[in-house]
């Protein structure tokens, strides 16, 4: 059996830090979780490529280092109550779960929402709540959040999830259609102002729901 927590390392070292992730909380949470368990076990193999992968239901795990990118500029916390919307494989979820007091992710798909859910209590990642539903409404039974990430690119950022932002809260997703999305972090300020960068340009499947894209 290969050494997965030596491919974890390598991983790490040469994929994330070696472009500038300097977080250590978080290259030690990439380094703990077991990505092979998150890909399926036709996969695993390739679980720590440099790409992303497919994943049950048509879906996608992201890239290792898009993963940490986006994290890392969400900011997340130790104290933190976080969002991710489009939770896939619960890889993502997983990760922020050791970073942050509590994770709420939400996942459209039912099928997936199960399996994720599933990991998490195979490893006994008790503060992560997987949950199956249109999450571009965000979550609100476990509103506000200091951090959200969102896994799939939208026409824009749904409304109700700036509104589900805590005061001092950072939201990063893919925003645009087509091939290349732009990657926005949206920020609120203790007096509710929010303001708005661009951070890179990348490549996400569709956000689909009430507030994203509609169902094809």
């Amino acid at each position: 059996m290969a050494d997965t927590g030596q491919a974890r390392a390598e991983m790490v070292d040469r994929q994330i830090a070696a472009r500038g992730i300097r977080d250590e909380r978080l290259l030690a949470a990439m380094r703990e979780v077991p990505r092979d368990l998150f890909v399926g076990e036709e996969r695993s193999a390739h679980a720590h490529d440099d790409s992303a992968l497919p994943i049950a239901a048509g879906q996608t795990i992201s890239q290792p280092y898009i993963v940490a990118a986006m994290i890392e500029a969400a900011r997340v916390g130790r104290d933190d109550r976080v969002l991710e919307i489009g939770a896939g494989s619960g890889y993502a979820a997983a990760v922020m779960g050791r970073l942050a007091r509590e994770v709420h992710a939400v996942e459209r798909l039912a099928e997936l929402a199960e399996l994720a859910a599933g990991r998490m209590a195979g490893l006994g990642y008790a503060n992560v709540h997987i949950h199956q539903g249109d999450g571009t409404g965000g979550w609100p039974d476990a509103a506000p959040f200091d951090a959200i990430l969102v896994s799939a690119a939208g026409p824009d950022v749904p409304q109700p999830l700036i509104e589900q932002l805590a005061p001092g809260g950072r939201l990063v997703m893919p925003v645009g259609g087509g091939h290349v999305q732009s990657l926005v972090r949206v920020t609120r300020d203790a007096a509710g102002a929010v303001a708005r960068e661009k951070l890179d340009d990348v490549c996400f499947v569709p956000l689909i729901g009430a507030h994203g894209w509609p169902e094809r």
